[in-house]
């Protein structure tokens, strides 16, 4: 079996030399080229062919940001953000440009090499097309406001791989009267939360935050669940965050948001799930829909990954499968109904 072939772009001598040993001790992977800028990532990428790019954000010459568009317009390949968890911000800025994932930079120990090794086998198996940049906000219709005296439906979104995009496309065209509370549990690394949040706040006219214990859910506010833990609701309409457990692989675990979703609000509940790597999501929008509620999944053309989507759907728990830039006006919609 050929190797994995990986380009380290990063502007210190050190995260290179770092990122070279924890890649190549492991048999399956070479790294064929290091960028010191992101022009000499872009030249690099197109020169060499690797099967994955990791890209550290601020570069000289050619930022990070700026080095992912330039490749995923012109010889797209499966690219992950390697950046220091002060850059998460700009690190989900870089993912709806095109990356798949942001990580922070690894630690020297076995935990944090092992997983590191995992997640670059597992992007760099993904197929990546060159015009994913027409899939950013600026490509989505916008949607009619929504009546503010709508009832108290809740929205879940699962979401993994490329979900910062979909998220991006979703909330960036949500009207500022839209009178539901939305709940998010999006797989990302530990530490770039918050970034998220922030980042989607800029994009978003609703109200976007980190989930807070003990929270009361407030109509027409986004909330983000920490990786750090799982994001539930309790009956009295209150955010909850549960411990993770050590077998969970997903951080946070969507299952825990959908299933709490329709244990507390039924027929009311909206369960939406996105693009993303495994089946994580599909058990808890099943137990939605049995409770009465509506349940929507991104389509196959406008997922990254057509994976924890494609489970919810074949298991037959999913009503409407839409493109990531319908699903804001079904959001809408649904939002719009008097009970």
């Amino acid at each position: 079996m050929a190797k994995i072939r990986v380009l380290v772009a990063d502007d210190s001598a050190l995260a290179r030399g770092l990122l070279r040993d924890f890649l190549e001790s492991d048999g399956d992977i070479e790294v064929v080229g290091e960028a010191v800028n992101g022009a000499q990532a872009v030249r690099l990428a197109l020169e060499l062919k690797p099967d994955l790019v990791t890209m550290d954000i601020e570069m000289p010459v050619m930022g990070g940001m700026e080095a992912i568009s330039e490749i995923m317009a012109t010889h797209a390949v499966p690219i992950l953000v390697v950046s220091s968890t002060a850059n998460a911000q700009q690190a989900c800025a870089a993912v709806a440009r095109g990356a798949l994932d942001a990580i922070s930079k690894p630690k020297l120990d076995p935990t944090t090499r092992a997983a590191f090794i995992a997640k670059v086998k597992m992007l760099a198996r993904i197929k990546v097309i060159t015009h994913i940049r027409s899939r950013r906000i600026s490509a989505v219709a916008p949607v009619a406001s929504v009546a503010t005296n709508s009832n108290s439906r809740v929205f879940a979104i699962a979401s993994s791989t490329g979900g910062p995009q979909a998220l991006a496309a979703i909330l960036g065209e949500l009207p500022v009267n839209f009178p539901c509370a939305i709940l998010i549990s999006q797989h990302i690394s530990d530490g770039f939360a918050a970034g998220m949040a922030d980042w989607l706040a800029g994009i978003c006219k609703l109200p976007v935050r980190l989930a807070r214990e003990g929270e009361l859910l407030a109509p027409g506010v986004v909330y983000i669940s920490p990786s750090e833990t799982n994001l539930s609701v309790t009956r009295s309409r209150r955010i909850t965050l549960v411990r993770r457990l050590p077998e969970e692989i997903f951080h946070p675990t969507c299952d825990v948001l959908l299933t709490s979703v329709a244990t507390v609000y039924g027929r009311l509940g909206v369960g939406i799930i996105l693009t993303g790597m495994g089946n994580d999501g599909a058990a808890g929008i099943e137990k939605i829909h049995q409770a009465g509620g509506a349940t929507l999944a991104q389509d196959e053309d406008s997922s990254v990954i057509y994976g924890m989507n494609r489970v919810a759907i074949e298991r037959g728990a999913v009503q409407q499968i839409l493109s990531a830039g319908d699903i804001p006006e079904a959001m809408c919609r649904l939002a719009s109904l008097m009970e």
